[in-house]
């Protein structure tokens, strides 16, 4: 398929999707959206896909979605056409996410990336949520996934100030998985990718699942869902395979059953 707003390419067990609106810093309009919708049905379709990264350029991952489409709409607009549902269509890609993030990561754009399962940032990564000198508030699981990465209190305080935090203060605030020079950020993810693609599918969605889980659930419920998920996986191939492999001192071969 021909894409006009995200550039899609394959390196081994690894899908990868990069937002292509350079002159906008990647904001995010509707057409992308719908093609990166697209794209992610698609790798999620894909049996020799293992992982999926999302990543921008070296200014901008995303620099949040596109004002100029929203700026004349009104309640009744948005309330009819549900504005922002499609936004929510990552959450059904049961493959893990990784976000590739250098630059800015503004309004939406922070949240697409807090949407994913990891964030890998490099050290020029710059985040907010500057929706409030907008008059609006973030709308795409900002106040909601913000909370749940980094706490109540510093999520209020980007949130309400807008102010932008470093990809250092990102990373010991919880919003990232780790940070790396600049020059190597695609390199690192795909290293991470490709390590999450030679997992077995099944215990990789599973994983990822539970984890997920855990951020909705009380904590006797969750346990309960960790328990039946390790449980099933020993009606897996891959589990015999794995540990007969450690036992041997192997490496595993797993066939994704």
């Amino acid at each position: 398929m021909t894409y006009e707003n995200i550039i899609v390419s394959e390196q081994g067990a690894v899908g990868i999707i990069q937002f292509n609106r350079p002159k906008a810093l990647n904001a995010l309009n509707a057409a992308m959206i719908t093609e990166l919708n697209t794209a992610l049905d698609a790798f999620q379709m894909e049996v020799a896909i293992g992982a999926i990264i999302l990543t921008g350029n070296e200014k901008a991952f995303a620099a949040g979605a596109d004002v100029r489409e929203m700026k004349d709409k009104t309640f009744a607009q948005v309330k009819d056409e549900n504005f922002l549902h499609d936004w929510d269509h990552i959450n059904t890609i049961t493959k893990p996410i990784i976000a590739a993030v250098s630059g800015f990561a503004l309004g939406g754009g922070c949240e697409y990336a807090l949407a994913c399962d990891l964030i890998i940032a490099a050290d020029t990564a710059k985040f907010s949520l500057p929706e409030t000198s907008l008059g609006i508030i973030p709308g795409a699981g900002g106040t909601q996934r913000l909370v749940r990465a980094v706490g109540k209190a510093k999520a209020m305080d980007m949130i309400l100030t807008g102010r932008m935090i470093d990809a250092g203060e990102a990373e010991r605030s919880g919003l990232v998985s780790r940070v790396v020079a600049a020059a190597q950020v695609m390199e690192e993810a795909i290293l991470v990718a490709t390590k999450i693609a030679a997992l077995s599918r099944p215990v990789a969605k599973a994983a990822k699942y539970a984890v997920n889980s855990a951020a909705e659930l009380p904590l006797s419920e969750g346990l309960k869902l960790e328990r039946s998920a390790i449980h099933a996986m020993f009606d897996l191939y891959d589990q015999k395979e794995g540990m007969a492999a450690f036992l041997e001192k192997r490496t595993a071969k797993f066939e994704n059953r």
